[in-house]
């Protein structure tokens, strides 16, 4: 195995591992809200006469509806990340296999 493939490995078990720990720690019953609800609470409990100084235009009518919402603006924002990166590594110039011949050598004296 190259040392590239095992980087890559172990990045994929931490990732996993970042993803499955949370949720086999967590106490049985754990209510798993967001932030938008436990901020909400927090405040009507501090102060509990308090009156919002605004109000969304549009809610959306389901829960559903509005983790769709997320999702699709969560991917829209990863495809333009990607299409970003992706653009700009693309439009530098090449290496001529000469220079790249060039180089390889040169890391292996």
């Amino acid at each position: 195995m190259n040392k590239k493939w095992t980087v890559n490995l172990l990045l994929i078990i931490a990732v996993i591992a970042l993803v499955v720990l949370p949720l086999a720690f967590a106490p049985k019953g754990a209510e798993f809200s967001g932030s938008d609800d436990q901020g909400s609470a927090a405040i009507a409990q501090l102060v509990p006469n308090f009156k919002p100084w605004v109000h969304p235009l549009w809610v959306p009518p389901s829960d559903e509806i509005e983790s769709l919402l997320f999702a699709v603006q969560a991917s829209l924002g990863t495809g333009f990340i990607a299409f970003f990166f992706g653009y700009k590594m693309g439009s530098q110039k090449p290496q001529t296999k000469s220079n790249t011949k060039s180089l390889s050598t040169a890391n292996q004296v």
